[in-house]
């Protein structure tokens, strides 16, 4: 288990907003070198996790090498193991999301990231311009992924995260990507969010988190009465009050990704009796017959 040096600061303030596991837990922590993750890492070796830091190179960049070595370093100071993985992406659209992908699929089930409550307010309005729905505007909070990732900082605001690295005298990686107004997100951060606090006159991260929870109650509250509805029940499907329906149908239809929203009217229109069958994403066909739907995966 790592332990603090004698210089970090009283660290019971932050700690206290944090969601880490019990003293000892093992832990993956991925640790990219930016000032989210590295105070990812000092927090969790302070809650007492049995800390693994894992960096992902994605060669995207020339320099990466350096920010694998600020990783490794804080790692050592803080008596956490270290693991290091390359991952090789090609150049092309949808970058942001490959790169993501890739990062997840080599990183250990259960890894603790470094999002913030900036993130969180950043991902909902991300999510509301993308029509991405109730789930959509209740990021975050519940993880959707099967328990692939946990976020112990969400309480936490970024400037708390730079504020801390810097009292601990960590030199964060600054990754040029981030102010790319190529990426939504990065507009939304840079121009939005901004926008927002003046017209709003007040900061307005706190406002969206409130908000994630309170429509990610209702979005359980409609998942559990959903369950009641079997998806392969061209009739029941019919009968129950759309929100219902459209959920019942995202959980028959969900595999890697969840479906989007035409892909689910259509299924519903089959219900419906509308038509005798149709097309949704991935090559997924779903056909009525004797009142049930069953799908035919390519």
């Amino acid at each position: 288990m790592g332990s603090l040096p004698p210089t970090t600061p009283d660290l019971g303030p932050l700690l206290a907003r944090c969601s880490f596991p019990a003293p000892g837990t093992p832990l993956d922590c991925a640790v990219s070198g930016g000032a989210d993750s590295l105070a990812l890492l000092v927090l969790a070796v302070a809650a007492g996790c049995d800390v693994t830091a894992w960096h992902v190179d994605h060669g995207l960049r020339e320099g990466s090498g350096r920010e694998r070595e600020v990783v490794a370093t804080a790692a050592a100071r803080y008596g956490a193991r270290f693991t290091a993985v390359r991952v090789e992406i090609d150049p092309g659209p949808n970058l942001e999301a490959r790169a993501r992908d890739a990062r997840y699929a080599v990183l250990p089930a259960g890894v603790a990231v470094g999002h913030t409550a900036d993130d969180l307010a950043e991902t909902v309005l991300l999510n509301l311009v993308r029509g991405a729905g109730l789930d959509g505007l209740a990021p975050m909070l519940r993880d959707t992924d099967a328990g692939r990732v946990q976020r112990p900082l969400l309480a936490l605001r970024r400037a708390e995260a730079r504020a801390l690295c810097e009292a601990e005298g960590l030199v964060a990686v600054e990754d040029p990507s981030n102010a790319d107004p190529a990426f939504v997100r990065n507009r939304i951060r840079h121009e939005v969010v901004p926008l927002l606090n003046a017209v709003a006159a007040r900061d307005v991260v706190p406002v969206l988190v409130r908000q994630a929870a309170l429509l990610r109650d209702d979005a359980d509250l409609l998942d559990e009465l959903a369950a009641a509805i079997d998806p392969t029940d061209a009739r029941a499907l019919a009968a129950a009050p759309p929100p219902l329906a459209r959920r019942a149908v995202r959980r028959l239809l969900t595999g890697e990704h969840p479906p989007d929203a035409a892909s689910v009217e259509r299924v519903l229109a089959v219900a419906r009796n509308e038509v005798k069958a149709c097309e949704v994403s991935g090559g997924v066909r779903v056909r009525r017959s004797q009142g049930r739907l069953f799908l035919e995966r390519p």
